[in-house]
């Protein structure tokens, strides 16, 4: 994976800008693109015109960005006065279909590793085994003293190109925080674990680990026997990992991985965003069995990957009652003609751009509220797009009567989930939830 600084990090970090979700090839930022400083939030820039005749697939892209219906087939725009709980029931079973997601039949015990109180906050450090892999781990915080039920937030931590780290991106546990991690928080969240923040408003916060981040993450001897490409491992072994360099090398390691994961995956019958899926919706189950949660008052959100890992659960998930989408919001078209290369193969569902367009699966959550927060210099995404992207939701929303539960904003700078979005953000939460 290549790599390039985040503007508000120095040089000689290991670090980068990351990509939303990872990247998977060649550099997307070139050396003249220079970051605009965050000034005022809920600024939109006027509509670029975007060059119909570039593309990252050469000359076909024209072609390509052709194939597909607009609106596509299942899309609630192209039959605006069907009844919404008609378009569900026709597109929400055809959306699992594609998504595929390996159930998860037995909802698994979980284990209290450890207890402790930090910044007002009380902590468990839980860990769960599902069917396959090593055990889950996850971070739950809530208020010290906490004594009825709460409403609760699935909080799903970043990509940023490193699957070393899971749920440490966006918590803190002590005042002794990994040096790395400090960095991280000070570049996508303006020096904030807003998991931590967010629990102190009154929720309880569940932060799992994904598939293959941290906790899950593939160790190289899991994969012995590739031997040749940027996957190969050679005689590398998990526990040689010891510092920060070798988890950088790691993480370019796993980022070179993920074509070998998300091929397996489609043999397997099934897609990344499937697997995601069901273990957020496992997360989800046992943060609402909980006794100090109530399950009435569900809701999600993430930067980025987390935005991402939103998008599907949100959209497929009726128990999430609020959600707020952060830093990934755009269309199939941007993807496909202008940035593909900068996200993760966790992105795709192979012909769901047939039935839906990419925000048209956070809309299927049409009336529950949700809040979509973008960046207007993201250099992950076309402004263009990303306009087109809020531009679709709000149809969905209108045409559902439910105007008022969809509220989309765009900040001034880049790739973050900054204290004044924070600031949004949980006010979106507690308006729904509290």
């Amino acid at each position: 994976m290549e790599k390039e600084p985040h503007p508000s990090w120095s040089f000689t970090r290991r670090g980068f800008m990351k990509s939303s979700v990872g990247l998977a090839v060649a550099p997307f930022f070139g050396a003249e693109s220079n970051p605009v400083e965050v000034s005022s939030p809920l600024i939109q820039p006027p509509v670029p015109v975007m060059d119909s005749s570039q593309s990252i697939i050469g000359n076909y892209g024209s072609w390509a960005a052709g194939l597909r219906a607009d609106p596509p087939r299942l899309s609630l725009r192209a039959t605006p006065k069907k009844k919404l709980s008609a378009w569900k029931k026709e597109a929400l079973p055809k959306v699992k279909e594609l998504v595929a997601s390996a159930a998860i039949s037995q909802v698994p015990a979980v284990t209290v590793v450890k207890r402790y109180v930090y910044d007002g906050l009380e902590i468990e450090e839980l860990a769960w085994q599902l069917p396959y892999g090593r055990p889950t781990k996850a971070l739950l915080l809530k208020p010290e003293g906490t004594q009825k039920p709460l409403p609760a937030l699935l909080a799903l931590h970043d990509h940023s190109g490193e699957k070393y780290y899971g749920y440490a991106k966006i918590t803190r546990t002590s005042d002794q925080q990994d040096p790395h991690m400090r960095e991280h928080q000070a570049g996508y969240y303006e020096g904030r674990a807003w998991a931590n923040e967010v629990a102190k408003r009154g929720y309880v916060v569940l932060v799992p680990d994904a598939f293959l981040f941290g906790s899950r993450r593939a160790h190289y001897e899991d994969v012995a026997g590739i031997s040749w490409g940027m996957p190969k491992t050679g005689a590398k072994t998990d526990a040689e990992i010891t510092t920060q360099e070798e988890i950088d090398a790691y993480n370019a390691w796993s980022s070179s991985h993920e074509h070998v994961v998300s091929k397996s995956l489609f043999c397997a019958g099934t897609t990344w965003p499937g697997v995601v899926l069901a273990e957020d919706q496992m997360a989800l189950t046992l943060l609402s069995q909980r006794p100090d949660v109530d399950p009435k008052r569900l809701g999600c959100a993430g930067l980025s990957g987390g935005g991402l890992r939103t998008v599907y659960l949100a959209g497929l998930d009726e128990r999430i009652k609020c959600a707020v989408c952060v830093g990934f919001m755009s269309t199939w078209n941007d993807f496909l003609l202008h940035k593909a290369y900068t996200h993760t193969w966790m992105t795709y569902t192979p012909l769901l751009p047939n039935y839906l367009e990419f925000p048209e699966i956070l809309g299927l959550r049409v009336p529950l509220p949700v809040m979509v927060q973008s960046n207007n210099q993201d250099r992950l995404f076309t402004g263009a797009e990303m306009q087109k992207a809020d531009a679709i939701l709000r149809e969905v929303y209108t045409l559902a009567g439910a105007g008022d539960a969809y509220q989309g904003q765009f900040y001034d700078g880049d790739h973050k989930f900054d204290v004044a979005m924070q600031t949004d953000a949980f006010a979106w939460f507690d308006k729904w939830l509290q």
